[in-house]
């Protein structure tokens, strides 16, 4: 369960995703999209499903293409419900 408890801590364990930026354009916010490989259960095939959150980031750190650590969080408005831990990956400068 996401709600369960560290042994010896009295913090919660939450759950963790990898996801990429999309859009920078708010100040201390990001839109980030994670994509996950599910196998179809008609076509036997697998495709990608992609969900997008809104993310808080304090330091205005992320900017689009980078791969970022999400962690879930307490709302902290009306969308955002997820918070940018850390920049993984820099998206590459053409």
């Amino acid at each position: 369960m996401a709600t369960e408890t560290v042994a010896g801590e009295g913090r919660v364990h939450r759950r963790e995703l990898v996801a990429v930026v999309t859009s920078d354009k708010m100040d201390k916010t990001r839109v980030v999209v994670v994509t996950r490989r599910v196998k179809d259960l008609a076509f036997k095939k697998y495709v990608n499903k992609r969900a997008k959150f809104k993310a808080h980031d304090e330091k205005n750190e992320a900017k689009v293409g980078d791969r970022v650590l999400l962690v879930e969080s307490r709302p902290l408005s009306a969308e955002k419900r997820w918070r940018i831990v850390k920049v993984l990956e820099k998206a590459k400068e053409s």
